[in-house]
């Protein structure tokens, strides 16, 4: 049963790009902008702030390079094509937010033993500013984060300095009225810590990828439930379900049946209509040959023929 997906991925694939294009020049125009910004000032805010939006500058230059690998196509040697790409970007990137988090914190640290003094009307200024680019980023971003994990890790980064920038107004208009310079290490220390616990979902969905765990929302029993119900199917054994991306679900599956053809249409019509999956390979077993097998290193019952 072919499913020919290309020419929409290709239309989605050009979508994103047009969306991480735009962010990346808005995120560059600005982060020129927040550094001399967080000079003139002195401003640790600003300056983390900067630091931030380069990572910001490479997570969008990283997606864009990762969407062209990810469309590239399957060959013998790299069967599924190229879609875990995404993946890895987006653990990169993830990753990437963790330690520059660990630098900007330990640098605030240090400044809360001796806070210099910071020029508040600056830096409310500056990061006004900041607010208004980040949510022009966010809005060129949205559509194309829901669809694709690797757009959704560059979208969370902007997440991040929208709220650093939001932290950082409050810590200008602070220092500009009442000059407390302690609030400008504080507030880098917050949003750091609020981007450290956002990266980390991201995190963890890749790696439940990676290691190929059953997909969210994704009910393997369920779905043995279905096949059993099939009249001629006797048997099912050794059903898989794993992401190759975040828009790409496989599954393969043997079932002992003795009426191939009918056992492989009813088998194809139940996992695509009632459980969302194309990709799949199914594997109809004779019961004349079929002999049930002790596998001594799971301690399960499984099935050879």
């Amino acid at each position: 049963m072919p499913h020919d997906h290309s020419k929409c991925f290709y239309t989605h694939g050009n979508v994103h790009r047009k969306a991480l294009h735009t962010a990346l020049i808005i995120a560059f125009i600005f982060l020129i902008v927040e550094v001399a910004g967080g000079i003139v000032a002195n401003s640790l805010a600003l300056i983390s702030d900067a630091l931030h939006l380069f990572t910001d500058v490479g997570a969008l230059g990283l997606s864009l390079i990762v969407l062209k690998i990810a469309h590239l196509p399957s060959t013998p040697r790299m069967s599924y094509g190229y879609h875990r790409a995404e993946i890895l970007g987006a653990l990169a990137s993830a990753l990437s937010l963790w330690a520059l988090c660990g630098v900007l914190i330990y640098e605030a640290i240090v400044r809360l033993i001796s806070p210099p003094e910071v020029k508040g009307l600056i830096v409310f200024v500056i990061a006004f500013i900041g607010l208004l680019a980040n949510l022009m980023m966010m809005r060129t971003l949205h559509s194309s984060q829901e669809q694709n994990i690797n757009i959704r890790a560059a979208y969370l980064h902007v997440i991040g300095d929208l709220l650093g920038s939001i932290g950082v107004i409050l810590g200008g208009a602070i220092l500009w009225f009442t000059h407390w310079n302690p609030i400008d290490p504080i507030i880098s220390i917050l949003f750091s810590l609020g981007i450290v616990y956002g990266s980390g979902k991201i995190i963890k969905q890749t790696v439940s990828i990676l290691m190929e765990s059953t997909p969210e929302g994704v009910h393997p029993h369920a779905i043995e439930k279905n096949l059993k119900s099939i009249p001629c199917v006797k048997e099912v054994h050794d059903l898989h379900v794993w992401s190759v991306s975040t828009k790409k679900i496989a599954l393969s599956v043997h079932l002992v049946a003795d009426d191939t053809r009918t056992a492989l249409r009813e088998a194809h019509s139940i996992i695509e209509k009632n459980h969302g999956i194309s990709h799949m390979t199914i594997q109809v077993e004779d019961p004349a040959h079929f002999e049930p097998h002790y596998c001594y290193d799971c301690d399960k019952s499984r099935s050879r023929h």
